[in-house]
């Protein structure tokens, strides 16, 4: 019997700018071909970094920050497709219905976008772009699922997509899935002396060195946390094995929840909720990123800690910005290091852009991560 809401008892295939390589889909394709932007659906999380500003190197420290559960919050209340999709051409964009669409975003111009009810000015060359996961300007027409292309519109821009595979039949599937990880995750924590209600400063010394306190309800927390990343890797399980070859059967395609669309529409929801939160800081106090990776921030500051960098104007933080707790979707201290060990090393690998967010917690880069 099928349950109004989930996925049913039988698979469905994807779309085919969906599928994976080697997928069966993609068995006419030229034997060595490439797929590009327009033919491949590619919403991955962010690994973006740029060099320091002059006045970011007069600062004494980088503050990387840290989204908690930011899948999980990503994936809260999103709308998904639950059937077969449908393919459309030259469609009028709907944000409410979820897809993949092959629009041309290229025109969007992160220096002067729409931020609530107000136009806003920035620095469009310190910011990564929201649509591409290393951060890089679209050069043309690409495939995005719906949060990533509702975004540019969020941003005042029009869409106009040439191409699209929508699934009319949808549903908020993932909300129960977030729910009973959410209250898991906070109950741990709390356990562990760390509340959903504390203040900025008293959450940031309950967070220090929590896991001390109790090593095995530390190891409860981190399972939760790998359960939301391992779930989502589930919805487009690739073939294991080296004795496996392109046009064998995928043991995980008779799933029905093989689905790369949901694992698409959640990553693209995440690392959206990350930049929307980043243009709000940056419009609000001129402070840019220097590094991304996935669900970390990296900043330049005067202190050491992120209520060094992060406003909260009148005691409260800023609207849409970020904000300190223990709930999915609020952020906690991910590490600092000085600016001198980040252009040390930097100088070091000989790469101006290394992303420091993937050392920031504890400062190691090993030779094996700068290629020595």
């Amino acid at each position: 019997m099928h349950n109004p809401g989930s996925l049913g008892t039988e698979p469905v295939d994807c779309a085919p700018c969906e599928a994976p390589d080697g997928h069966p889909l993609l068995a006419g394709l030229p034997r060595f071909h490439v797929r590009g932007p327009a033919e491949k659906l590619f919403e991955e999380a962010y690994d973006w970094a740029r060099p320091l500003t002059d006045d970011e190197c007069l600062r004494p420290h980088l503050v990387g920050i840290d989204v908690n559960m930011a899948f999980a919050a990503g994936a809260n209340g999103l709308t998904v497709g639950l059937g077969a999709p449908t393919h459309l051409t030259a469609p009028t964009f709907d944000a409410k219905l979820p897809g993949s669409w092959l629009v041309d975003l290229s025109h969007v111009d992160l220096s002067h976008v729409k931020l609530g009810k107000d136009r806003v000015d920035l620095d469009a060359s310190l910011l990564p772009s929201p649509f591409t996961p290393k951060g890089e300007h679209p050069q043309g027409p690409a495939w995005y699922a719906t949060p990533t292309v509702a975004y540019a519109v969020e941003l005042g821009y029009p869409v106009r997509p040439v191409e699209a595979w929508v699934r009319h039949e949808n549903g908020r599937y993932l909300d129960a899935w977030y729910t009973r990880l959410r209250d898991a995750y906070l109950a741990t924590m709390a356990d562990l002396g760390v509340h959903a209600d504390l203040a900025p400063q008293e959450f940031l010394t309950a967070m220090d060195g929590y896991r001390r306190r109790d090593p095995h309800l530390a190891t409860v927390a981190t399972a939760i946390k790998a359960t939301v990343k391992g779930g989502l890797g589930k919805l487009r399980e690739r073939p294991r094995g080296q004795g496996w070859k392109p046009g064998q059967p995928w043991q995980a395609l008779a799933r029905p929840t093989w689905r790369p669309d949901i694992r698409a529409a959640v990553i693209s929801r995440t690392r959206i909720n990350l930049h929307r939160k980043i243009l709000k800081h940056a419009a609000h106090t001129g402070q840019y990123p220097v590094a991304i990776l996935s669900d970390c921030v990296v900043y330049a500051a005067d202190g050491p800690s992120p209520l060094d960098f992060l406003p909260y104007p009148g005691g409260k933080p800023l609207p849409g910005g970020f904000k300190l707790g223990v709930n999915p979707g609020l952020v906690k201290h991910e590490g600092t290091q000085s600016v001198l060990w980040g252009e040390e090393v930097r100088d070091r690998v000989g790469a101006p852009a290394l992303n420091l967010a993937r050392y920031i917690k504890d400062g190691q880069v090993t030779t094996e991560d700068t290629g020595e």
